[in-house]
């Protein structure tokens, strides 16, 4: 039984603690540390994403109102925050990193068997980029523009879940299409993102791992009609075309043919073109299929109001990097356990509800017992519904 631990201490124990304590090791987190190791900087930052504190100082407050339960939430004295910001400006925000990625495969398989809504024994990705604004005079490092500093998120989000499977933070100068480098093509997955992605060699080098990627088309891709298939125009198709590009360096970069399909969404009346090297999935499913895409931009609206990655705790490079990965860790770690505890409730309404309650000792599994989660109502099409239940 629980009832003599915090909310929080019980969500805590859902981190592997043996494996972090090997990543502080790789990294030297705690070398020459006296206070505040990093298993309490893990749990004070921790604590600062689940209950939407905005700064160091608003933390050091909140841990400080209950003195006589910080030992049971895990911290051996209280948490200064001067130490804090030391902790996050000198530590290896690798660390993070890592702990993130454990979290992410352990969510993955927990979530593998979840139905993304088609008939489909394929892993579909959806691969888009967010760019998170700064203060070019505070954040110097992170080159965006002549009177602007950002950082991107490029990620790779396995829409059963949906849990992140790739993160890549740069400065707000990388382009889109330069995150396909970094991916490890996964043979008979289908990767669905926007234009600004279209690369014809890189898509190529997907192409040749054998896997199948769905995007739009740019308004001046120079191509000709190889051959034209019979479509169904009452759900929306008007053309499935098989092309081949044409243009000296296109052509070279891409030999192989592609297919073509445009589109007319029933609702809107809205033309799409879509382009894709999988000639067998039927042309609505590819259509159903960008559609899907959504739940990227989703998860990037949802991880911003939600979660701190607007207000930085420092200005380094390696405390922006740090917060970040810990606020992804936070997200992957509550998806685990609502999984694990089957709970019938939103994320959102998870957060809100341990937000008031982390001090409180009772038991985790009956927190969130009889709770009207309205998230559960009909909503309209602007409101976020990640893990809708």
């Amino acid at each position: 039984m629980n009832f003599g631990r915090t909310l929080f201490s019980q969500i805590m124990d859902f981190i592997p603690w043996s494996s972090f304590s090997r990543l502080v090791a790789k990294y030297g987190g705690d070398d020459r540390v006296r206070t505040l190791f990093c298993t309490e900087q893990l749990r004070a930052m921790s604590f600062a994403q689940l209950t939407f504190r905005e700064s160091l100082r608003d933390i050091e407050a909140c841990l400080g109102a209950q003195p006589t339960k910080l030992y049971g939430m895990g911290f051996r004295n209280p948490v200064a925050r001067s130490t804090l910001a030391d902790a996050n400006e000198l530590r290896d925000w690798r660390i993070w990193h890592d702990l993130a990625a454990i979290l992410i495969r352990r969510a993955r398989n927990l979530y593998a068997d979840d139905d993304i809504g088609l008939d489909l024994d394929n892993t579909v990705y959806a691969l888009d980029s967010t760019t998170i604004d700064l203060c070019l005079a505070l954040f110097p490092w992170a080159d965006f523009r002549s009177t602007k500093a950002a950082v991107k998120m490029h990620t790779l989000l396995d829409l059963r879940g949906p849990i992140p499977s790739f993160i890549h933070i740069s400065n707000g100068k990388m382009g889109d299409a330069l995150a396909l480098d970094l991916i490890t093509p996964e043979t008979g997955a289908i990767y669905v993102m926007d234009r600004g992605y279209v690369d014809f060699r890189r898509l190529h080098a997907f192409h040749v791992a054998h896997a199948f990627f769905v995007t739009r088309t740019k308004s001046n891709m120079k191509y000709h009609r190889v051959y034209s298939w019979p479509v169904e125009k009452s759900k929306g198709i008007m053309a499935d075309q098989t092309v081949a590009l044409d243009g000296f360096y296109t052509s070279k970069d891409y030999p192989e043919h592609l297919r073509r399909i445009s589109f007319r969404d029933p609702d809107t009346g809205k033309r799409l073109v879509f382009m894709t090297n999988n000639f067998t999935l039927p042309a609505e499913t590819v259509a159903a299929l960008y559609k899907k895409r959504w739940q990227v931009e989703l998860f990037f609206k949802w991880i911003k109001q939600n979660l701190r990655i607007k207000h930085f705790y420092g200005t380094s490079e390696n405390a922006v990097k740090a917060q970040i990965w810990v606020a992804v860790s936070v997200y992957v770690l509550v998806a685990i356990i609502k999984k694990e505890m089957a709970l019938e409730i939103s994320l959102y309404t998870f957060l809100q509800i341990l937000s008031v309650r982390p001090f409180e000792k009772v038991q985790l599994s009956s927190a969130f017992l009889d709770i009207d989660d309205r998230s559960s109502m009909p909503i309209s099409s602007n409101q976020l519904n990640l893990f809708e239940t």
